[in-house]
């Protein structure tokens, strides 16, 4: 299947642009970023391992919680962006098995080239020089 991870330069641009407005509007709808966010209460008479414990407790929380996000209450969004990221129109999602989008969304999660552009991204949002 293509994706992001295996298309030609020209494609990766034009489907870039076409993927920003819907992510943005996803990650939104999604409150993912402010789920990541979330910390555990820590004080200081905490242990390390008592501290580390509790940081692994809520990333499993915060794990949990962007599931229920993605999964249970905007499931149609996260197939739509998926597709997006696979080249196929979101009217079109069910032409393909689950499996084909599942080894493509690990096939770009492993390709260092596409982490690495919107990692990219993200650091000149962030500094301001570049707005998403």
């Amino acid at each position: 299947m293509k994706n992001l991870a295996n298309c030609t330069p020209r494609e990766f641009m034009a489907q870039t642009v076409k993927i920003k407005k819907y992510a943005s509007e996803w990650m939104k709808k999604t409150n993912i970023s402010n789920i990541r966010k979330m910390e555990p209460e820590l004080n200081d008479g905490m242990t390390a391992a008592e501290k580390k414990a509790a940081w692994n407790e809520q990333a499993n929380k915060n794990l949990s919680a962007i599931f229920d996000e993605l999964a249970e209450k905007h499931p149609e969004e996260t197939l739509n962006l998926l597709a997006m990221l696979c080249f196929v129109e979101p009217e079109n999602i069910d032409d393909n098995p689950m499996s084909d989008y599942i080894s493509s969304l690990n096939e770009m999660l492993g390709s260092e080239a596409v982490m690495g552009f919107f990692i990219s991204l993200v650091k000149l949002a962030r500094s301001g020089i570049f707005r998403l």
